[in-house]
């Protein structure tokens, strides 16, 4: 990744992070411990005037090797 493409993404994550605090800190609770094979993740997306939807994956062990690469590679641009 080249200098310019990781500064636009830490700018626009601090922006995200400012604009959903508490979106912020759940990440932080959820991920105070390690997750396991078989934690379910469930989303929901609630449209202006339509019906939520909502959907779901169970982790497996490839899921939460990909996790610890993205945490790994965030902790590397701080």
């Amino acid at each position: 990744m080249n200098p310019a493409s990781i500064l636009k993404f830490l700018g626009a994550k601090k922006k995200f992070e400012d604009n959903h605090p508490k979106f912020e800190a759940f990440v932080r609770t959820v991920l105070s411990r390690p997750l396991e094979e078989g934690t379910v993740l469930e989303v929901t997306v609630t449209r202006p005037g339509e019906k939520p939807l909502t959907g779901n994956i169970r982790l497996q062990q490839s899921d939460l090797e990909l996790l610890a690469e993205l945490k790994e590679l965030s902790e590397r641009e701080k």
